[in-house]
């Protein structure tokens, strides 16, 4: 049996390993006033924060439609595998997954896709839809596959270190006040993804504190299955990813960029960690 692993481009999972795993990504739009683009087609990473750099209005998504899932199932369906399974940014946070649901029930019976709802975001949705792909690589069923995606999943955790309270104050999701306030006392908030929605976990007083926070946490965290460091356009990207050298991991870690669906609210500077513990 051959059932092929779908996902949307919030995973962020860098393009050789989507390539390596055989997954196929439906695109989310990012839109900056009246421009839309299409996430990775028609904008990259790098493109996406130059972008940010110089526009005043912050940048909204919007999720894929039914339809461009429906030809996604199609496709793979006709490329000869038997079904399908659909793993999705997390369904409190986007429209993604329902689009995804309903283009799976609009097949009917003539080929069976599961959609699976992350609950995550970023590389913690791309490390379940590693797990599942892998499952799927070695000819599991779609049975199989699904019941990979949701271990994965309940074992799954993010976090990540906002650098500035600038996004937060544009998508309205604290006032002026708070944000100038946040700022002049340089407050770093420290978000959990928790039941698939992002929650403030914890507030630090400077940079350093938070990023030694987030390492603190995944080495607390432990033993892990897998492990993932994730930066948007962080100048210090390099250095918290020498913090983390001795936080090991069962399969090796990956390393990768928050790309524009996520990137819109964390903003420029976020650094985040997203890990799956191993089973018990």
């Amino acid at each position: 049996m051959t059932v092929r692993l779908l996902s949307d481009t919030a995973c962020d999972l860098p393009a050789e390993l989507v390539d390596q795993l055989g997954v196929v990504l439906v695109p989310l739009h990012i839109r900056f006033g009246e421009t839309e683009l299409v996430d990775r087609e028609q904008l990259s990473t790098e493109e996406f924060w130059a972008r940010c750099s110089t526009s005043a209005e912050l940048p909204e998504t919007a999720a894929p439609s039914p339809g461009a899932f429906q030809t996604a199932f199609e496709s793979v369906a006709s490329a000869g595998a038997d079904g399908a399974v659909c793993v999705t940014l997390s369904s409190k946070l986007s429209a993604t997954n329902e689009a995804a649901a309903q283009a799976a029930r609009s097949l009917g019976g003539d080929f069976r896709v599961v959609v699976v709802d992350s609950l995550s975001v970023t590389l913690g949705q791309g490390l379940v839809v590693m797990a599942a792909a892998e499952v799927a690589a070695d000819g599991g069923s779609v049975d199989d596959v699904v019941a990979a995606a949701i271990s994965a999943r309940e074992r799954a955790s993010v976090y990540g270190a906002i650098d500035t309270l600038e996004n937060l104050r544009k998508g309205g999701r604290i006032g002026g006040a708070a944000a100038a306030l946040g700022s002049l006392l340089s407050i770093k908030p420290v978000v959990e993804v928790r039941d698939g929605v992002v929650e403030q976990e914890s507030r630090q007083r400077t940079r350093a504190k938070s990023l030694q926070y987030l390492a603190d946490k995944a080495r607390a965290a432990g033993p892990l299955e897998r492990l993932a460091i994730m930066s948007a356009a962080a100048t210090d990207f390099s250095a918290f990813i020498d913090l983390m050298a001795d936080v090991q991991s069962r399969y090796e870690r990956l390393i990768g960029e928050i790309g524009p669906v996520i990137g819109t609210h964390a903003g420029p500077g976020a650094i985040g960690l997203a890990w799956i513990r191993e089973a018990q």
